[in-house]
């Protein structure tokens, strides 16, 4: 039995954890000493660890049978299948699910800051290394990389991620540069997404710092609950929704899903109860602004009815889920193990089920598969067989 037992999953949200040198064979000679913060060494006892586990996995059934019993317990490099693709594969056959989206975890450390160059040069090399690790596996769908700062650059590199055959384009959830994410010099980046039928994602992380770091300056001590792997904390969660709030409230309000209406966007590892109470704020600031601002006049729709047709968003493992449907709707929310990162908690499953004890089966389907199957489009859907 998998751990789905039977029912149908995609999983929107997983990752792969990168090794060393992992761009370093898909960027540019001359940009390649152009990486930051290049050396693992501090985390070299990790790596040799993990490394040495999977081989022994590799080599031996006992291993191997050891992991599978640790499935959602292991986090980080010593998951199975963290970085490893063969491995992976045969995780996702245990899962049992559909497919998953696969983001990076650290490499857009490397490259991201003010320097377009190395920007655009580590994007494409982000892009082609996600690929590669999920080439072998219809099921594995990457999810590519591509910052809005100069539009140019962004279609040239968004006409490789739609080559490469990535499953989503994931755009930071920040101003483009010194331009909205809707100015007119966007406008064909936005035509060729939409044309492709590729989805765009927001992703935490995206956004930049979630929080100003003086407001854990309190004079106490303050204890990372994952370990020290990740750096989200109580107060940093309390901001994590600005980011993603602030950019798509942004496209609904100007207009772009009037534009380009066959634009499909989805919010990861961002919770999704805010989702509510933001979608009563989106309406009513049309409400409130339309007399003075043209765009608000002029658009479709309620803002509201724009998220049903256009966005999904995962929830935590422990968010309401089924109150949050009760409320704003079960075409909404989508299903995701965050896998290998311990945000993901070990029984995710379970998480959700506590929290729609009173959700119908239909909706649970939607939870589960269909609307991330809606989201990806048709096209993008991997076969039951993968």
């Amino acid at each position: 039995m998998t751990y789905a037992g039977g029912r149908p999953i995609l999983d929107a949200d997983s990752h792969l954890m990168e090794l060393p040198g992992f761009l370093d064979p898909y960027i540019e000679r001359d940009m390649l000493d152009r990486l930051k913060g290049r050396s693992m060494a501090r985390l070299a006892p990790v790596l040799d660890r993990a490394t040495g586990d999977a081989e022994a996995r590799r080599t031996d059934a006992g291993a191997r049978a050891q992991a599978e019993e640790r499935l959602l317990l292991d986090k980080g490099w010593n998951a199975m299948g963290a970085f490893d693709p063969a491995e992976r594969s045969h995780v996702v056959d245990l899962f049992g699910f559909h497919g998953q989206l696969v983001f990076a975890t650290f490499a857009s450390a490397m490259f991201v800051g003010k320097d377009l160059d190395l920007l655009y040069a580590g994007s494409a090399a982000h892009n082609r290394a996600v690929a590669a690790f999920c080439a072998d596996d219809p099921r594995l769908l990457p999810v590519a990389y591509v910052p809005l700062h100069d539009p140019d650059r962004a279609v040239t590199l968004l006409q490789e991620a739609i080559d490469l055959g990535s499953g989503a384009v994931h755009v930071p959830s920040t101003a483009a540069g010194e331009r909205a994410p809707t100015h007119p010099d966007l406008d064909p980046f936005w035509a060729l997404l939409e044309g492709s039928g590729v989805p765009f994602v927001l992703h935490v992380g995206g956004g930049g710092r979630l929080l100003d770091r003086s407001f854990h300056n309190n004079g106490r001590p303050v204890t990372d609950h994952l370990g020290g792997g990740e750096n989200i904390r109580s107060k940093d969660f309390l901001a994590i929704s600005n980011s993603p709030a602030l950019f798509l409230g942004t496209l609904i309000l100007d207009g772009l899903f009037d534009q380009f209406p066959g634009l499909r966007g989805g919010v990861i590892e961002e919770g999704a109860s805010w989702v509510v109470s933001w979608m009563h704020q989106l309406d009513f600031a049309q409400r409130a602004f339309r007399r003075t601002e043209t765009p608000l006049q002029t658009l479709a729709r309620t803002p509201s009815e724009y998220v049903h047709e256009h966005l999904r968003f995962t929830p935590f493992p422990g968010e309401p889920v089924g109150w949050m449907m009760e409320q704003a709707g079960a075409d909404l929310f989508m299903f995701s193990t965050d896998y290998p990162h311990p945000e993901g908690g070990r029984d995710p499953l379970a998480k959700f089920e506590a929290t729609m004890a009173d959700v119908a089966e239909v909706d649970k389907h939607r939870f589960y598969y269909q609307n991330m199957a809606d989201l990806l489009g048709p096209a993008l859907v991997p076969t039951q067989s993968g």
